[in-house]
């Protein structure tokens, strides 16, 4: 124990001196050379050098996630407990942080928090977030749950679509002169409405499915498949309508359009089946090594940004990687285990705050636009509610539970505002009209459940357990 003490002494004592020594002797250096003045800080308050520190960039993005992830909890914790998916908190978290609360209330923390210069930060975070959550989407789509109840779903899913898509081109013919940028053309503002009109949020109309316990009955079954053959059908049609809408020509759209295609048939022709050898392989104990993890990653990464390229945007490419996911060994699960906290927790808050960040709720100021926003929440509901049942009925299901379809598959949430992020990133959607749909995408969520309940209330007991027989004859 001496002898260590004395061997640190000397060791550390000694090369302290050697380095004081250097450090006296080199200052004859600077005479070599003209150094820059230091700036006087004589009249700096002793302060500066904190207030700087408050304003990097870094500190000004850890304080961003950090506001962002306990506003968005505490929010989506109360509107769970009041029976709401948690999303719909965290889409109003988004709002409450932006300029429709926050920046109306208190500009000076708003633009302390959120600096203008800051919000590209955020919204590439985002968009990392979205990849990795579209990613997920892909992969929770279940191919064979798709193809034994095809015909139903493929039925009441594109009744679900085309009816709100049409409704949302007729919106357009109303809207257009008003609400459409100046050099947008009518058939690309009338597109994105359609599509905005159209889609069905998958994984919060899964978690409701989940929270009623409907997952076993007929109505969650039916509703869970027809929102991932829609889910595919809209991206797919989504990703057509941003070739479009990103095309100078007719030919760069027909070039943009036939590199999709055949990036789909690589990536599901060539692609998949090498990574089902490859996890049958390299994952026979049901797990997955640090190398595969990073083959999907590799796999995710490429494929969205091949679909950047080809112009039909990157969260196709990775909803398209998710899809084509081996489903040998429950290897989606443990995949989506490694990415869902990260994507979901951290970063995809993230997502709705800078969604919120533009929703100018301030702007709907006289009673005009407020009509508007009625119609198009009218619009909506009646386009996904009465497509989705009239097919369902139409499939042999009675009216309760084709109703109760209707009203599931009228679920938007997240979905929705990826597809009006992308129309107003291309300048599509004017803000008034990106907050109008917003607007609407928060109520059309926020009814599900309580819709659900008024019309599944008088269902008896026995009907919520089906056996296995009666689920098929239903399709």
């Amino acid at each position: 124990m001496k002898k260590n003490l004395i061997f640190y002494t000397l060791f550390t004592g000694g090369f302290s001196l050697l380095i004081w020594f250097l450090l006296n002797n080199g200052k004859h250096l600077e005479a070599q050379r003209i150094l820059p003045q230091l700036a006087s800080t004589q009249n700096d308050s002793i302060f500066s050098g904190l207030n700087s520190n408050v304003h990097n960039p870094l500190s000004t993005l850890i304080l961003q996630i950090t506001i962002i992830l306990v506003v968005a909890r505490i929010l989506g914790y109360l509107f769970q407990k009041a029976g709401q998916p948690s999303v719909v908190g965290e889409i109003i978290a988004g709002i409450v942080l932006g300029p429709s609360l926050l920046g109306l209330y208190f500009p000076e923390a708003s633009s302390f928090i959120f600096p203008a210069a800051s919000l590209g930060n955020i919204q590439f975070l985002s968009q990392i977030g979205l990849i990795l959550f579209m990613f997920i989407v892909g992969m929770e789509i279940d191919g064979a749950t798709i193809k034994n109840q095809a015909h139903q779903a493929v039925i009441i899913s594109h009744a679900s679509i085309i009816f709100p898509f049409f409704l949302g081109v007729v919106s357009s013919f109303f809207l257009y002169s008003t609400f459409a940028p100046p050099t947008i053309p009518f058939v690309a503002f009338a597109l994105f409405m359609g599509i905005a009109m159209s889609i069905t949020a998958f994984p919060v109309l899964a978690r409701i499915v989940h929270e009623k316990g409907l997952s076993k009955h007929p109505i969650g079954m039916v509703s869970l498949t027809c929102a991932a053959a829609d889910d595919v059908t809209a991206w797919c049609v989504l990703a057509a309508v941003i070739a479009i809408v990103k095309a100078t020509t007719i030919l760069s759209a027909l070039l943009t359009i036939v590199l999709a295609i055949a990036y789909l048939l690589f990536m599901l022709y060539v692609i998949k089946p090498g990574l089902k050898k490859l996890f049958t392989v390299k994952a026979q104990n049901g797990d997955i090594s640090k190398s595969l993890t990073g083959i999907i990653f590799l796999v995710l990464l490429l494929s969205s940004y091949i679909c950047e390229i080809i112009g039909i945007h990157a969260l196709f490419g990775a909803f398209i990687a998710g899809v084509i996911m081996p489903e040998e060994l429950n290897l989606k699960k443990i995949i989506s285990e490694k990415i869902e906290d990260v994507a979901l927790v951290l970063l995809l808050p993230l997502f709705f705050v800078f969604t919120g960040l533009r929703t100018h709720v301030n702007l709907l100021n006289n009673p005009q636009l407020w009509i508007v926003c009625l119609g198009i929440i009218v619009l909506a509901v009646l386009g996904k509610l009465v497509g989705s049942a009239l097919a369902a009925r139409i499939t042999g299901l009675s009216w309760k539970r084709s109703l109760s379809i209707g009203v599931l598959m009228n679920t938007r949430g997240l979905m929705e505002l990826v597809v009006l992020n992308i129309g107003y990133d291309l300048g599509v959607l004017s803000t008034e009209i990106f907050t109008i749909m917003v607007i609407m995408a928060l109520v059309t969520t926020f009814m599900t459940g309580p819709f659900l309940n008024f019309i599944t209330k008088n269902i008896p007991d026995h009907e919520l357990v089906e056996n296995e027989k009666t689920v098929n004859s239903i399709g």
